[in-house]
């Protein structure tokens, strides 16, 4: 098997964080651990495993992509021939045999420089949003736009393109994808299981959040690369905004003349928007109740994703770099 590091990522993860290194430790694997200023046990824990550690500078603001970067650095210092990069989030924890599996198919495919798989949530019947992740997750296999936060990655294509966009707070793995297709790669989605990830997220306020910063990144990303020929997420924030404002204002702006009727029209909009996610969620083999909250949430979620896009935009106005956000606490 080529020579292969692991990258893991982690802050206030605890036992999330021992599991997830005990699932890459002791398989001829250099594994670094990078901690974003943890004020619970896991630098400690990780030292105890006999891990690599990385803490990063409190006075630089954290981002994920600067802290997998930082790990990647560090990786090469201390094995400088390795040959593939296992990135993987500390809240997960890597399926027996993905390793070997990712590497084959990077050793079979010389073109592809991004290998990923399944990642299932662990506790989906806790909340109705740790179901609605578990879906997020279970994205179409074979040739794809892009990878999530775990993934394994050809070193040297890693390094053409400068690793992650450090200053990135959320999608930084798409943006990263698309400058690796762009410098003529392709990304590569499995049908195996890779991780399994502890959402905890059980409140609908860390939903809210989590919507929030997927509209930010979403904005972030057309702003980088809207203007390249696959239009990188235009599209998906156009939608923000004419779902959540311009149909609804149109709707407000129209009610005395309709008599009410435009209020009408937008509901019945809504309702079959959500009605295709729901039957699209369904015939990906989802329970149909689950399908029906996946459905609704689509809709809902355009509104917090508003939020998102327009904090991206303020904060472009005033020159001012954002800060992550985080939806759920320690475990």
């Amino acid at each position: 098997m080529h020579l292969i590091g692991v990258v893991v990522i982690g802050r206030n993860e605890g036992k999330r964080l021992q599991q997830c290194l005990l699932s890459v430790i002791g398989k001829e694997t250099t594994v670094i651990y990078v901690d974003s200023g943890s004020t619970d046990t896991s630098v400690a824990l990780a030292g105890l495993l006999g891990v690599h550690v990385v803490e990063l500078d409190l006075s630089i603001p954290f981002t994920a992509a600067r802290a997998r970067n930082a790990g990647f650095e560090y990786l090469l210092q201390v094995k400088p021939e390795v040959e593939y990069v296992q990135f993987v989030d500390g809240d997960c924890w890597i399926v027996e045999g993905w390793l070997e599996t990712a590497a084959r198919e990077l050793d079979t495919h010389p073109e592809v420089v991004v290998v990923c798989g399944r990642r299932r949530e662990e506790f989906p019947e806790n909340s109705i949003y740790n179901s609605l992740l578990d879906i997020e997750w279970n994205t179409p296999v074979g040739e794809a736009k892009a990878c999530g936060g775990d993934s394994m990655m050809r070193v040297t294509a890693f390094k053409k393109v400068e690793g992650f966009n450090p200053l990135l707070i959320a999608g930084e793995e798409p943006e990263l994808c698309v400058r690796l297709r762009q410098s003529g790669g392709k990304i590569l989605r499995l049908d195996a299981d890779m991780t399994w990830h502890d959402g905890q997220m059980t409140r609908f306020g860390q939903w809210w959040r989590r919507s929030v910063r997927s509209g930010h990144a979403y904005a972030e990303g057309a702003w980088l690369h809207g203007r390249t020929p696959e239009h990188h997420w235009v599209k998906e924030s156009v939608r923000i905004w004419i779902w959540s404002l311009i149909l609804p204002l149109l709707a407000i702006a129209t009610f005395s003349s309709t008599h009410a009727f435009s209020i009408l029209l937008l509901l019945v909009a809504y309702f079959f928007s959500g009605y295709r996610a729901y039957k699209y969620t369904q015939s990906r083999g989802f329970a149909q109740k689950d399908a029906i909250a996946y459905g609704l949430f689509c809709i809902l979620g355009k509104f917090p994703q508003l939020i998102g896009q327009s904090q991206f935009f303020l904060y472009k106005l005033s020159n001012r770099q954002p800060t992550i956000v985080e939806y759920k606490g320690a475990f």
